[in-house]
């Protein structure tokens, strides 16, 4: 819940002026709601990508204050990012829901990004492998193996998130080894790491082999930031 139309839109004209190299990653701006459109016609041109914070399980219909998928189709997004931790606590998102979301998307030729992550309580007890796994195989439950590649898994641990704290790259690794391993067609599929992740470390985790990318948003994310965080992943990424 981050700028306003003006200030979205300033956004991208800062970013194109720094003109990033976009040639072999991809990158795309999640603004909100009340900025999609604007963002979307900013964007006209250039490789960044659009996509909405999240959406309705359904295409239309009496869902007060929901965004339908068509919805985010016609501002011209092309990815949503889906069971983001804050809306799972806060707005009461559940597995299904997100399940729901995952199939509407990919008929309706949507990059779904599915968040997965644990609590600090959680990481605490050990308990990370259980409940990642858990709400991973949950969200692609019915999605053929052709279509789970088609998608994008963002691996966010709560605790790191907008905390300062952040997961080790090795340690994170290991997580979305896990991850890749317990849904047929998440082989093929890119994970990303969400948390505290910053241009000076953002190297280091897309170094390692099963981190393919990052999540990562905030209030200080300003332009020159997010041209460093394109160009640092793309000097450390691993394939």
């Amino acid at each position: 819940m981050h700028k306003t139309v003006a200030e979205s839109t300033a956004f991208v004209r800062a970013v194109l002026a720094l003109d990033p190299d976009l040639e072999t990653v991809d990158a795309v701006l999640f603004p909100p709601f009340t900025s999609l459109f604007a963002t979307g016609d900013a964007l006209t041109g250039s490789r960044l990508g659009l996509g909405g914070q999240t959406m309705c399980d359904a295409e239309s219909g009496a869902f007060t204050g929901e965004i339908s998928p068509l919805m985010l189709l016609d501002c011209g997004a092309r990815w949503v990012i889906l069971g983001h931790s804050e809306r799972r606590a806060c707005n009461g998102e559940t597995d299904a829901a997100v399940n729901r979301k995952v199939h509407i998307a990919l008929r309706l030729g949507i990059t779904p990004i599915v968040a997965v992550g644990e609590s600090a309580a959680d990481h605490a007890a050990g308990r990370t492998h259980d409940h990642v796994v858990a709400q991973t195989t949950a969200a692609f439950d019915g999605v053929t193996p052709a279509d789970v590649a088609r998608c994008v898994v963002a691996y966010e641990p709560i605790w790191a998130i907008g905390t300062g704290l952040s997961d080790t790259p090795p340690a994170a690794n290991v997580v979305m080894e896990q991850i890749r391993g317990c849904v047929a067609g998440l082989e093929q599929t890119r994970i990303l790491y969400g948390g505290s992740v910053k241009p000076d470390n953002i190297g280091a985790f897309v170094a390692q082999p099963h981190i393919d990318g990052a999540l990562v948003g905030g209030a200080s994310l300003d332009p020159r930031s997010f041209c460093d965080l394109i160009a640092n992943a793309r000097a450390g990424v691993h394939r």
